[in-house]
């Protein structure tokens, strides 16, 4: 089965604006192709938004928060094996069935 952690597995940053980076750890023997979805698009940016992580490896997700009133977000981390042919995420994604999810809360404070 796959699996996709996220350490650290919440973000808090100040309402004033900033950045949270964080690690995508992939536990399995597969491939994972990935897509982040945000509750706020308007204050946060997400880099990035649609990518791979190889198996057993990870890959580095960064949080940008612009200035905004403080609340409470998450993130939610879409996957799935990778098509042992796919190159593009963006493109791949759409043809691919989930199979799990990661959600990152996210505080502004």
């Amino acid at each position: 089965m796959a699996s996709l952690t996220v350490d650290p597995p919440a973000a808090q940053i100040p309402a004033t604006g900033g950045n949270s980076t964080h690690k995508l750890v992939n536990g399995g023997a597969e491939k994972l192709i990935f897509k982040v979805k945000s509750s706020n698009n308007n204050e946060y940016r997400i880099k990035p938004v649609f990518g791979f992580v190889d198996a057993s490896g990870s890959t580095e997700l960064t949080i940008t928060r612009l200035a905004g009133a403080p609340k409470e977000d998450k993130l939610v981390i879409h996957f799935a094996p990778a098509p042992a042919d796919a190159t593009d995420a963006q493109a791949t994604f759409g043809s691919v069935q989930p199979t799990g999810n990661v959600t990152v809360a996210m505080s502004a404070t």
